[in-house]
């Protein structure tokens, strides 16, 4: 093992690395923080926090103990996230998120449940997994309803992207899972249809579409009013094949 526990980052000669630098995994918003949220911010970004200028991610160093490794792109607030820490404490957790109040929430509810397992860039997330994130490094990657953009002339803004899923799949394992969920039935079409046509990409369900939501995906507060009012979630479950 490396000293950042696997293998060392890659260096794409193939213009995507410049595609990337193009892409944006958020759209910064406004908001000031409660006085709770500024209280985890204060005192538990030194415990929790982590730089992408500080180059690889050491995991056995980041980490008190080994074991499976994940990482959550955009958490919003961090509730599902800090729910899969808490009933998984055998997995290593890494969230990326730019929201500030986001993040201070995570970090508020992290320090009052004492969990230890989780671990936060507030960066963006094509910078955190060109710099931090090594290859051959990931059990999984998540990333739960990201911003849909709905207007057809806004499309081209969405995260998912064969660019940016080019991009996640060398920092998956092998068999690593790629788990994506969205609410809005056109995101849902393309997700599918980007992540089918990607190299490397192979789907768990036999008839190659949206899979059922797996137990360890915290239903949240926005989903169940979701499903209250009759709107539909989509789960996509995709596996690094080998090399």
């Amino acid at each position: 093992m490396s000293p950042v526990g696997c293998c060392s980052p890659g260096v794409r000669g193939d213009g995507v690395a410049d595609t990337l630098h193009r892409i944006r995994s958020f759209v910064l918003r406004a908001g000031r923080m409660t006085e709770s949220q500024q209280r985890g911010w204060d005192e538990g970004w030194s415990r929790f926090g982590l730089k992408s200028e500080d180059g690889p991610l050491d995991w056995s160093q980041a980490f008190a103990q080994p074991g499976r490794q994940v990482v959550e792109i955009g958490f919003g607030m961090g509730d599902s996230l800090l729910a899969m820490a808490q009933q998984d404490p055998a997995t290593n957790f890494v969230g990326i998120e730019v929201h500030r109040p986001g993040v201070g929430k995570l970090l508020s509810g992290a320090l009052a449940q004492e969990v230890h397992n989780l671990r936060v860039y507030a960066e963006d997330a094509v910078d955190v997994l060109e710099r931090s994130i090594a290859e051959d490094c990931l059990d999984a990657l998540h990333i739960y309803f990201p911003d849909p953009w709905h207007k057809k002339r806004h499309n081209k803004r969405r995260l998912i992207q064969s660019e940016f899923v080019a991009s996640m799949i060398p920092k998956l394992k092998p068999s690593g899972l790629l788990h994506l969920a969205t609410d809005w039935a056109p995101y849902a079409e393309q997700m599918l249809d980007v992540l089918s046509a990607s190299p490397g990409l192979q789907n768990t369900q036999q008839d190659n579409g949206y899979a059922p939501r797996p137990a360890w995906r915290p239903l949240t507060k926005f989903e169940q009013r979701g499903k209250r009012l009759g709107h539909g979630v989509w789960d996509l479950l995709f596996t690094r094949t080998a090399h």
